[in-house]
């Protein structure tokens, strides 16, 4: 699934992004750690893996989009 970075924390490591309806979903460290990156800047487009619908959404990896 595609999102755009919406926030980042680089202290935690944590933020959320924003899915192509607008609906922001949040994402924490692990995901973050999943994706191999060591900074997202807000604006960027980004792959994202998610488990759960939802209220339960959840974001369990955070990559940058390639072609």
């Amino acid at each position: 699934m595609q999102a755009t970075a919406y926030t980042y924390d680089e202290n935690t490591r944590s933020g959320s992004v924003l899915l192509d309806d607008g609906t922001p979903v949040p994402f924490d460290a692990p995901a973050f750690d999943a994706g191999g990156l060591r900074l997202l800047r807000p604006g960027q487009r980004v792959r994202i893996e998610t488990e759960g619908e939802g209220e339960s959404l959840r974001i369990t990896l955070v990559t940058l989009q390639t072609l």
